[in-house]
């Protein structure tokens, strides 16, 4: 086992597709001679120059776009996009241009892309900075949404999705770059088609992803204490949701909480919750139940964002109610 942080084993899994795959390159905002924004690509600029370590102009359009033509012109291109709120400038590219080329052509042309963007709040980076919009781009048939949370997952996914021959985005949570764990010697290639329980249960099920995911392993732990098992999912990937683990949790638990930083209002839960009154209704012992992010923009002083985001508490709270009202 090896210490690394996030963003070292993110780096490591670029290093290790560069290497093993001449079409391979990395294309972004300041992801050369300075390093990357959240220093991911620190050290690449010097070990593979700059034909494929690429600093582009600050117009996400023309690099998205640039992106997608060298992967139909047969280039393995990891496009990075500074932070999720920047990818609504490139949105007309890819919703409207990678997601479709595939059917527009007939089936002819795929479009393996990879894009990677930091996503999420707790960084305090106010407002446009703070968003959590993988769910918005779940809703788009003819992409793949993965959101990586363990550092398996940061080191394991991107080659998956390099070798994918269609365009996957990548949703890195900022509070994660700095986080440290264990990540085994031979850690590679990690499937991106199942979400895993992170922690066996028996009293309800919390279905999350990304950085929530150690908020609800805390607050599992918490409750864990008072006699309350929880069964903790992480979804890993949004699109395709794979739907048969977390039904098969909630055959077990009866109960589901939903944990996402996005918005509640059309967000990402509210699929989630829909799919399990529609295939898991009568396994239910009460309604499904959610933790959203307040519909509110992000604030920029800490307490308000704090209050704003989902917490620990909340999660423990609403699990206590949960059990408390049903069992």
């Amino acid at each position: 086992m090896r210490t690394l942080s996030y963003r070292e084993a993110v780096r490591e899994a670029i290093r290790e597709a560069m290497k093993s795959d001449p079409r391979v390159f990395l294309m972004g905002e300041d992801v050369g001679a300075y390093g990357g924004c959240f220093a991911v690509s620190k050290g690449l600029l010097q070990e593979f120059g700059p034909e494929r370590i690429r600093d582009t102009p600050l117009s996400e359009s023309v690099f998205v776009g640039a992106g997608i033509g060298a992967a139909l012109g047969g280039m393995r291109p990891i496009v990075e996009i500074m932070t999720v709120n920047f990818s609504l400038l490139a949105a007309d590219q890819i919703v409207n241009t990678a997601a479709t080329y595939l059917y527009m052509s007939g089936g002819q042309f795929n479009v393996p892309l990879v894009i990677r963007m930091a996503t999420g709040g707790g960084k305090q980076l106010a407002a446009q900075h703070s968003h959590s919009l993988e769910g918005w781009y779940a809703h788009i048939p003819g992409l793949r949404i993965l959101t990586p949370a363990t550092l398996v997952d940061a080191r394991g996914m991107l080659g998956t999705a390099l070798a994918n021959p269609d365009p996957v985005l990548i949703f890195e949570h900022s509070s994660l770059y700095n986080r440290k764990g264990e990540l085994p010697e031979d850690a590679g290639n990690v499937d991106i088609e199942r979400a895993v329980v992170r922690r066996p249960g028996r009293d309800l099920s919390i279905l999350t992803y990304g950085a929530s995911l150690f908020k609800a392993l805390d607050a599992a732990e918490t409750l864990s204490e008072e006699g309350i098992e929880a069964e903790v999912i992480d979804l890993r990937t949004l699109r395709p949701l794979d739907n048969e683990t977390f039904m098969g949790s909630l055959s077990r638990t009866h109960r589901a909480l939903i944990v996402d930083e996005g918005w509640r209002s059309g967000g990402i839960s509210a699929e989630i919750s829909a799919r399990i009154m529609e295939q898991a209704f009568f396994d239910l012992d009460g309604p499904v139940e959610r933790i959203c992010t307040a519909e509110v923009p992000l604030p920029y002083a800490k307490h308000l964002e704090q209050a704003a985001l989902p917490q620990k508490e909340k999660i423990v709270d609403k699990a206590r109610e949960m059990v408390g009202r049903h069992g």
